[in-house]
């Protein structure tokens, strides 16, 4: 509601304290370099381990988005069983496990199970200690091969192809139901719901005239 007089101002905060509740971000040119200079030194850290970790391949959520692929938290149990990796085993060469998450197709649990077959035909296991080598790591002479930094540059996602569209002629087009679709729709749910009703109305009607026999 306006003022209308000659009354006092109101207390609109005109004048906020710009050094308690204004917050300036000159310094992102800064930060900017710091987190480059934080993630090299975290991959000399790690290395010759990449710096993150291997994800399935999962649907994105809702009717909208399900056409598109993206990273997933971590492989099911039973893509991990299937790829023949003991589950305690994978996070320790770098396989994300997701507990929690389930398989709702085959087609999803097959393409995960082929990467991990694909991740664990390349990986390479250095031993803990050079003279100790243990069984499951890699042979001193394949130990040799290229390595990378990052697992998504070798194995990301890849987006599946849209089926591709298909003309028909006017004559293949489906006829139209008589009624509309709507009625078509209505009685067979009627049909449906009373066929009990139905059939023991008319098994009541013939009994009823065996009867007047």
């Amino acid at each position: 509601m306006a003022i209308k007089h000659n009354q006092t101002i109101p207390n609109t905060h005109f004048r906020k304290q710009w050094q308690r509740r204004v917050r300036c971000h000159f310094d992102q040119p800064g930060k900017k370099v710091t987190r480059r200079l934080a993630r090299r030194s975290k991959a000399a850290a790690v290395a010759p381990r990449p710096v993150d970790k291997l994800r399935p391949v999962v649907r994105c959520p809702t009717i909208k988005y399900n056409r598109r692929t993206r990273l997933g938290r971590g492989f099911t149990l039973a893509e991990i069983k299937a790829a023949g990796i003991p589950k305690h085993y994978a996070r320790t060469i770098g396989i994300s496990v997701d507990a929690r998450r389930q398989n709702l197709s085959e087609e999803g649990l097959a393409a995960n199970v082929e990467r991990l077959k694909e991740y664990k035909d390349r990986l390479i296991v250095f031993p803990r200690k050079s003279n100790k080598p243990k069984k499951a790591d890699t042979p001193k002479d394949q130990q040799t091969a290229e390595t990378t930094q990052h697992i998504r540059a070798s194995f990301g996602v890849e987006q599946p192809i849209a089926a591709g569209l298909s003309e028909i002629s006017k004559s293949d087009l489906p006829k139209n139901v008589e009624g509309g679709a709507y009625r078509a729709l209505r009685n067979a749910r009627s049909t449906a719901r009373y066929v009990g009703v139905r059939e023991k109305r008319a098994k009541d009607k013939a009994e009823a005239e065996n009867a007047k026999k």
